[in-house]
């Protein structure tokens, strides 16, 4: 696993229970390119890695910016990247992943963001600004604001604990070619949203979720092989059974960080299935090619992998 080393050189409160991280090479060098909407891994000390959206300028390539929500019924991480990460200390991060890029065909955007979900389009507007694009920001957020002095010229706010939630799909507005759609938020308002574009062109609207959501047992699923191509290792698992335990077990290497299908961290190659594809990051051409083996399952009696 190929980690980048960085050092915290800034750390500021930034809205309601959110601390902002700046990171840079420890020399000052440049670091990876990132994309508009991209993620990294943060690698604390725990051994339990967490993703989070990039909100800089994703032209300044001496740094990546995250923004961490604080949140007590967590696992852990947001905890110790508030009280624990100082200053001037290091932390491993991941390379850059996009799984909620900017649409390449589009000629104007509207982001939806619930709270915290405001991140990753932080970076897609510094870009959008740059190029002369069109976008609109709707965010959605209760009280303070977060990360004030860093949203984009063209936010539009609507603070929910002063009038209800406008109905999204005002703030939409009718599907158009060259239109796309974006939500990054709590579950409940993706959920609207994709409600709301139920009936948009295929590939006009994009959500990204902070938080993976509930994983219902598949009924297709069914007892398999898990075959490791490379070293030939096998197991017999149960119907449902996951993929990562026992990729592991095999001796099998794999990242993982949200271990709910929605940052792309665990992507594996299969050359054999057909697998039970239950993420929320590949496109369909890609799960031609690749599962996500936190999430994945089995619809044969055999799945092979390129591992």
């Amino acid at each position: 696993m190929r980690l980048i080393r960085t050092v915290v050189r800034e750390a500021v409160a930034a809205g309601p229970g959110i601390r902002r991280l700046v990171l840079m090479d420890p020399e000052g060098w440049p670091l990876p390119r990132q994309k508009p909407g991209a993620h990294i891994d943060l690698h604390p000390p725990d051994g339990l890695v967490r993703a989070y959206s990039l909100c800089g300028d994703p032209a300044q390539q001496d740094r990546y910016v995250v923004a961490v929500k604080r949140e007590e019924a967590g696992r852990g991480g947001s905890l110790w990247l508030h009280d624990a990460l100082e200053v001037g200390a290091e932390i491993g991060v991941s390379l850059p992943r996009c799984t909620f890029p900017l649409a390449p065909d589009a000629t104007r955007h509207v982001f939806i963001a619930g709270g915290i979900g405001v991140t990753p389009f932080l970076s897609m507007a510094a870009a959008l600004e740059r190029a002369g694009g069109n976008y609109v920001l709707h965010l959605l957020h209760r009280g303070a604001l977060p990360l004030p002095g860093h949203l984009p010229r063209h936010a539009v706010l609507h603070d929910t604990s002063a009038a209800p939630r406008p109905a999204l799909a005002d703030l939409l507005g009718a599907p158009a070619p060259g239109l796309h759609a974006y939500c990054c938020g709590p579950n409940g308002l993706i959920e609207a949203f994709e409600a709301a574009t139920r009936d948009w062109p295929s590939g006009q609207a994009h959500v990204e979720h902070f938080v993976p959501p509930p994983l219902p047992p598949d009924p297709e699923a069914r007892p398999f092989t898990l075959v490791l191509a490379r070293s030939g290792a096998s197991a017999e698992l149960p119907a449902g059974a996951p993929l990562l335990p026992a990729i592991k077990a095999l001796g099998g290497e794999v990242e993982a960080s949200c271990e709910g299908g929605i940052c792309g961290a665990c992507k594996v190659r299969w050359l054999e299935g057909p697998p039970l594809h239950r993420d929320r990051v590949l496109q369909p051409e890609a799960r031609r090619e690749y599962l996500m083996a936190c999430v994945a399952g089995c619809a044969g009696p055999r799945l092979v992998l390129d591992l």
